[in-house]
């Protein structure tokens, strides 16, 4: 049972690592693997990238001028609160199905945008996920909580 959700802004892929992403029209998630066509794809439980567009409007405040996929993200959000939402929640994407896996992450290095503004939101407001049901997805496409993981213990 799926609960309110929000919606895709963007979908965003890339070829090199530690670039921006580009938007693209559609996206063709594959369980266990990741997006077809983007660096980050694998077998890890990173294979896809979530940012909400609200976290992306908190740097735009500061002044910088990034848009989806600036912070590398593959799928950007609105209308969930993404870091609020716990490790192995499930998630509906479009066709597809997702299972947050990480909330997060540590900078090893300072990124364009932390040089820039002296802050990055994507460490702390980004979210992480696995393909556990393949599928398309595109901007407008809905996003819904389905709940925990199946195999999660209560």
């Amino acid at each position: 049972m799926s609960t309110a959700g929000g919606f895709l802004v963007a979908v965003s892929l890339s070829t090199q690592k530690g670039r921006p992403k580009a938007n693209v029209a559609a996206a063709r998630l594959i369980e266990h693997w990741g997006m077809e066509g983007d660096v980050h794809a694998g077998s890890g439980h990173r294979q896809i990238s979530l940012l909400a567009v609200e976290s992306i409007d908190k740097m735009r405040a500061q002044g910088l001028s990034v848009g989806p996929g600036a912070f590398a993200e593959n799928l950007t959000t609105s209308g969930l609160d993404l870091p609020a939402l716990p490790v192995g929640t499930r998630l509906a994407v479009g066709e597809a199905e997702l299972e947050i896996t990480q909330l997060g992450k540590e900078c090893h290095h300072r990124c364009a945008i932390y040089e820039q503004a002296g802050d990055c939101v994507m460490p702390r407001e980004g979210v992480f996920a696995k393909v556990v049901k393949g599928g398309t997805v595109k901007p407008g496409a809905g996003v819904f909580i389905l709940g925990p993981a199946v195999d999660a213990k209560p």
